[in-house]
């Protein structure tokens, strides 16, 4: 589960104070997002590796705290309205999550709890990876660090399921 998001708002029309946006706006920008070619191949990819996305796989909320969105296993992913922007943050968002559920349908034992599973998921540089398990309430920094640098080889290479990394 990337960043955990917060707990969602109940508010599903109100734009957030701090210049977001509401959550009917977001949900049309999600369903642009699903038709761009980096969404649409990952889309295509878990179907293949047999894990078909429901309708409502992917939600807007609105989100307490910094984070812009996350994957929660078994429930899907939410893109945090109220910290979105621009159509570009919304794509983000949807493809790094997306990434995340690619993770868990391929791996047989993935325990977001445990630092160093997390932190072989995160598909960004290290300041990324550092910022995402440091997020995860399991995991310390010191205990993201260590898990960063003992995954660090292998999965830096693991690009599934791009050929290379995109």
């Amino acid at each position: 589960m990337a960043e955990e998001p917060p707990p969602a708002g109940s508010s599903s029309s109100a734009a957030a104070a701090d210049g977001g946006r509401a959550v009917k706006e977001c949900e049309k920008m999600i369903q642009r997002s699903l038709r761009t070619p980096m969404v649409r191949f990952l889309k295509e990819q878990l179907e293949k590796a047999g894990c078909s996305l429901g309708d409502n796989f992917i939600k807007a909320v609105n989100c307490d705290g910094q984070v812009s969105g996350g994957y929660m296993p078994g429930l899907g992913i939410v893109v945090c309205s109220n910290h979105m922007e621009l159509q570009d943050d919304v794509n983000q968002v949807v493809i790094h999550e997306l990434i995340h559920a690619y993770d868990e349908c391929r791996a047989a034992n993935l325990d977001w709890s445990n630092c160093a599973h997390h932190a072989c998921s995160e598909e960004c540089v290290r300041r990324r990876v550092m910022k995402s398990v440091t997020a995860n309430p399991h995991c310390s920094e010191a205990a993201a660090k260590d898990a960063m640098e003992a995954v660090w080889d292998v999965c830096y290479n693991d690009t599934k399921p791009f050929d290379r990394a995109p």
